[in-house]
């Protein structure tokens, strides 16, 4: 058999590098500005990565019931319980995932599989996992936002972990700060924003002016979107704060505004417009001064 000559294997060599050169060097001239992680998963999925952000956002869920998760034939929810927090609503704690048993033998089986609701917040399966445990989700939320830039949820969800529970609110603004890079003027993302800085930082002046500027992106949004339920929440919430923060400094007219705009998107206008006239008392009422006596 006749020995190829070293010269043309480095010759073939060269060509396949070529080759190759022309066809990644073109992608990755588009690369500049963007994160490296990014890069890769576009370059290898490409817009077929969305697909898997809501996978992952899931496996986060799973993760936050201690790996114990209904399966496709059980009672399924249909909202994710590891953002409820984050959404403002109660933790569901407890709780038989699995319905009420068919017979004796099943009822005896339940002694021996896992079968109960449970958060890593509450303490997991066995009722004394660490609340640092909750840590171990965020990768799923990283890697969900990375996956699907413009899935809302992955920031919001991570951002209230780091700041509510792990007491990191610097963390949970860079999150933050990465979801507006990629979503510029997001209300919602706005609204968490503020909360870093009022409830984790105590900055209720750098609160006060992220939350306006939601307000603002919000008042500016589409008729369409401003019906949505959601995003009617996200005014609500941001709003409700900003007449807070008001109230807190005395400014009871602009107080009354922020309440005005709430009411008009909130379930509860009447419950409203009694915190309207409270407020509207207070700012009538007069100032008392208390001179010393002489």
């Amino acid at each position: 058999m006749r020995k190829i000559s070293p010269y043309w294997s480095l010759l073939l060599l060269l060509a396949a590098c070529f080759t190759l050169a022309t066809l990644f060097v073109p992608r990755a001239a588009n690369w500049n500005g963007q994160s490296q992680s990014d890069d890769a998963f576009k370059l290898l999925l490409g817009e077929g990565r969305r697909l898997f952000a809501n996978q992952l956002f899931v496996m986060g869920d799973v993760y936050f019931h201690s790996g114990y998760y209904p399966s496709m034939f059980d009672n399924q929810e249909t909202d994710k319980d590891v953002a409820d927090p984050a959404h403002g609503k109660a933790e569901d704690k407890g709780g038989d995932f699995l319905g009420p048993p068919k017979d004796w033998i099943e009822a005896l089986n339940r002694h021996f599989v896992p079968n109960r609701h449970t958060h890593l917040s509450s303490g997991g399966a066995t009722g004394n996992a660490k609340a640092a445990s909750v840590e171990e989700i965020l990768p799923w939320m990283k890697l969900s936002a990375e996956m699907n830039p413009q899935m809302i949820d992955s920031y919001t969800v991570g951002s209230y972990w780091l700041r509510a529970v792990l007491n990191k609110p610097a963390d949970a603004r860079d999150f933050l700060f990465e979801g507006l890079r990629n979503n510029p003027g997001n209300p919602q993302l706005l609204f968490d924003l503020g909360r870093v800085y009022d409830e984790g930082f105590h900055d209720t002046n750098r609160a006060l002016n992220v939350w306006q500027a939601g307000l603002r992106h919000w008042q500016a949004q589409g008729e369409d979107a401003k019906t949505n339920t959601q995003s009617q929440f996200v005014c609500e919430e941001i709003s409700m704060n900003l007449a807070h923060l008001e109230e807190s400094v005395g400014d009871f007219s602009n107080a009354v505004h922020y309440l005005e705009i709430v009411k008009q998107v909130s379930p509860d206008p009447k419950g409203i417009q009694k915190q309207i006239d409270e407020l509207n008392q207070k700012a009538a009422a007069p100032v008392s001064t208390n001179n010393p006596a002489h």
